[in-house]
């Protein structure tokens, strides 16, 4: 339906699959693997449950009617409770037993870490695919130097490839935080309506061997070996917090990344990929904007204003637990999902197929090389003989003057040929020429690359080498 609102992230920015993993089909089947697997659990530790009632839940497990369910949320304003009527409809032999001892909550938390980890795991694999474009893209370029530039003026040279390193360098910081993350995510288990198991303890007739190991049965079937040992009737929305924490760090290494992009863009040193029928402007038809890297920076900061929310949303909770979560995080989870996604698929886009025009690269590093030797021509008139600070002052002037000349429109940088015509440098102007090799500029960048790749880099891609191959797709 065109005549609604519909979610960009969804629509234009983010991957299939993570659409996916937050569609209301996935997500509701995943409640559905809840009750499935609490009754299988509480059937091996002797609840009157049958075969017939477990086997009549799996085989209409995807049988979702949602005009039905639909109709019974309008009507008891809970949605958990509809797909509960909704679910039994198909089975109505297992309708007595049907989230026996439970909370909604043991099936929205519960499903919604499953869903967490599956996106997890999205990102983790585009996160690596990121870092095996831009490993590319320096090991290709390491040695070619290039204009560095502090506060975006002219400062020593360094390499593209070093220059590749330092995105990289922010994706491995934020790997690391990632990993510990799906390492370390804990289920919350089967806890009862405040946590403390009550309802689960009375079902048991007071075994509590019995409740710790429904809780170890159910977690175990979704392949958590951890529980939270204590829960509210929620899992601690500090998690949830921590998680959008990870993908906000991406988020700014993402747009570290694509601002640099703009800004050599700019230069006509590199160039985003572009492809044969691109239009780059509407009006204007040579144009060949930087539009995907200044995606990659409208969606990050978009994505690293998301933390806070969740922040304020664990500092908000009251007591067992309070209902002000559930509206924020049906929004904000899925998007900092969406949006890290779709993040990331540009970023592997714009890194993997990244132009490098070597030509303009030199160019700017020929125009501003003069000056940068204006050191060691210090230095070698002062080993001829004469005094450093007379030297310091005649290479000022001729230094503001060739800065001035520039600035009037010069194609070059005069610089050298100023300072060769004055008599205080004829013992050392036959140097000159020698000094302005850039590669003599660029001190260990090309060795950091190689050192780089192969002690950071190349452990963590062969860690994750069952991850590498994936494709980024951009369908705008």
């Amino acid at each position: 339906m065109k005549d609604e609102y519909e979610n960009p992230l969804t629509t234009r920015y983010a991957g299939r699959e993570m659409r996916r993993i937050f569609s209301p089909d996935h997500r509701y089947r995943r409640w559905r693997d809840m009750w499935i697997a609490l009754a299988r659990a509480e059937k091996k530790l002797g609840l009157p449950i049958t075969d017939a009632q477990i086997d009549c839940l799996v085989a209409h497990r995807d049988d979702i009617d949602y005009d039905v369910v639909a109709k019974k949320e309008q009507e008891i304003r809970h949605d958990v409770m509809a797909h509960l009527h909704g679910y039994a409809e198909f089975c109505p032999e297992a309708r007595p037993i049907l989230h026996l001892g439970a909370t909604s909550c043991f099936v929205t938390d519960n499903a919604d870490l499953i869903l967490l980890r599956e996106a997890l795991a999205v990102i983790l694999r585009l996160t690596v695919n990121t870092v095996a474009a831009l490993a590319d893209l320096a090991r290709k370029h390491r040695s070619v130097a290039a204009l560095g530039f502090t506060h975006f003026k002219p400062a020593q040279p360094t390499t593209v490839g070093k220059r590749a390193c330092l995105w990289i360098q922010d994706l491995l910081l934020d790997l690391e935080r990632l990993s510990f993350e799906i390492e370390h995510l804990r289920f919350r288990g089967v806890k009862g309506t405040t946590g403390t198991q009550a309802s689960f303890l009375d079902l048991f007739d007071g075994d509590h061997g019995k409740v710790d190991e429904l809780d170890r049965l159910v977690a175990e079937e979704f392949g958590f070996d951890r529980v939270f040992t204590v829960t509210g009737q929620t899992y601690p929305r500090k998690l949830d917090y921590e998680l959008l924490a990870v993908l906000s760090g991406i988020a700014q290494s993402a747009h570290r990344f694509a601002n640099d992009i703009r800004l050599l863009m700019h230069k006509g040193e590199v160039e985003e990929p572009f492809e044969q029928s691109q239009v780059g402007s509407s009006a204007m038809p040579y144009k060949r904007n930087p539009m995907r890297s200044e995606r990659i920076t409208a969606l990050s900061r978009y994505l690293i204003s998301l933390p806070l929310n969740a922040a304020q949303t664990a500092a908000e909770q009251w007591l067992e637990r309070t209902l002000d979560d559930s509206a924020n995080r049906r929004i904000v989870l899925p998007q900092a999902f969406l949006a890290a996604d779709a993040i990331l698929q540009l970023c592997m886009n714009v890194g993997g197929g990244l132009v490098v025009n070597e030509a303009v690269i030199a160019k700017d590093l020929e125009k501003e090389l003069p000056f940068m030797a204006t050191e060691r021509i210090l230095m070698a008139a002062v080993k001829q003989g004469g005094d450093r600070q007379e030297f310091h002052e005649r290479i000022r002037v001729h230094a503001v003057a060739a800065h001035q000349a520039i600035l009037a429109g010069a194609d070059q940088n005069d610089l050298l040929e100023r300072l060769s015509a004055d008599p205080a440098f004829a013992a050392v102007s036959g140097e000159f020429t020698g000094m302005l090799d850039p590669a003599t500029y660029t001190g260990r960048a090309p060795e950091q690359v190689d050192r780089f790749l192969a002690e950071e880099v190349a452990p963590i891609l062969d860690r994750f080498g069952d991850l590498l191959g994936a494709e980024a797709v951009i369908t705008v």
